[in-house]
């Protein structure tokens, strides 16, 4: 019984870990998907070592926040995993980052469709009279 018991723990154990490093995977995907349409838009990237970091330089991660600095909108993206990095544009460079991602969002959207194996169509009913 309690070595069924320590089974059961361990087989827990493993799937917790193989679904947490998959989680972890799909997150640093996206990062970097995230991270080449802001370079593209013409964001800077600044490195950000930890000395540097101080809790008012601190950004939610992977989120694209803005901030006013010196009357002037500034929008940040933090990457502490990754590039262990900051991306930094304004106005113009966040117009063009919406832009691009639209792009982006729907070239997939098509992709899907076209190569969707699941169309309604292909599942009639086809009987033999």
């Amino acid at each position: 019984m309690q070595r069924r018991s320590m089974a059961n723990i361990a087989g827990v154990i493993i799937a917790a870990g193989v679904l947490l490093s998959g989680c972890t995977t799909i997150r640093r995907l996206q990062a970097s998907d995230t991270e080449d349409l802001l370079a593209a838009a013409g964001f800077r990237m600044e490195r950000v070592d930890a000395a540097d970091a101080t809790p008012g330089n601190a950004t939610l991660p992977y989120r694209l926040v803005s901030r006013t600095k010196d009357g002037a909108v500034q929008y940040i993206y933090a990457d502490p995993s990754n590039c262990r990095c900051v991306y930094v544009g304004g106005s113009k460079e966040y117009a063009e980052y919406r832009r691009l991602a639209t792009e982006r969002r729907l070239a997939d959207e098509q992709w899907w469709k076209a190569s969707s194996v699941w169309d309604r169509d292909d599942w009639r009913l086809e009987w033999p009279w």
